[in-house]
């Protein structure tokens, strides 16, 4: 399986993936529309099948941050490492685009710590805030967890390196 883009052919299927997990209240749901409108965020992975096996977007926020979203993974590919290049992929996008900052609003901090993502407060995020989080179901008592990545580019300290 190889990470692409996704399509407006894999709107529905994304949709079906989120929500799967927003029944069980381990993510917040999307309405179809919403995928629609965000499509060319979406990052797939694809079964053998052409079923959708994971999906995630790279939604950016501002000039300098960018939030990972909607990461899935179908119960059958858990542990293959799937959501892992998702983010990847998201992370080599907002390095493409010139995004500093990274973030996300998980349960699965684990995850995400292993990614190289650290707990943040969300108010550190106002422009998050308050472009989605006012309009959410659970604002103001959100109790998912802020992380975040800081991308480093070899202009800032001198080295090759990318992180």
């Amino acid at each position: 399986m190889e990470v692409t883009k996704a399509t407006i052919a894999d709107a529905k299927q994304i949709h079906r993936l989120i929500n799967q997990f927003a029944k069980e209240q381990l993510m917040l749901p999307k309405a179809l529309g919403d995928i629609y409108e965000t499509i060319r965020d979406f990052f797939v992975l694809r079964n053998e099948q052409g079923e959708i096996a994971a999906c995630g977007a790279l939604h950016i926020i501002w000039e300098d941050l960018a939030e990972i979203r909607s990461l899935a993974v179908s119960q059958h590919y858990r542990g293959q490492r799937l959501g892992g290049r998702i983010v990847h992929a998201c992370i080599n996008e907002a390095r493409y685009l010139g995004v500093r900052r990274l973030f996300v609003l998980t349960y699965q901090n684990s995850f995400f710590s292993h990614m190289g993502f650290s707990e943040v407060s969300k108010s550190e995020l106002p422009h998050k805030i308050w472009a989605d989080c006012v309009k959410c179901a659970k604002f103001p008592e959100c109790d998912e967890i802020a992380m975040d990545l800081i991308l480093h580019y070899p202009q800032d300290s001198g080295s090759s390196s990318w992180l």
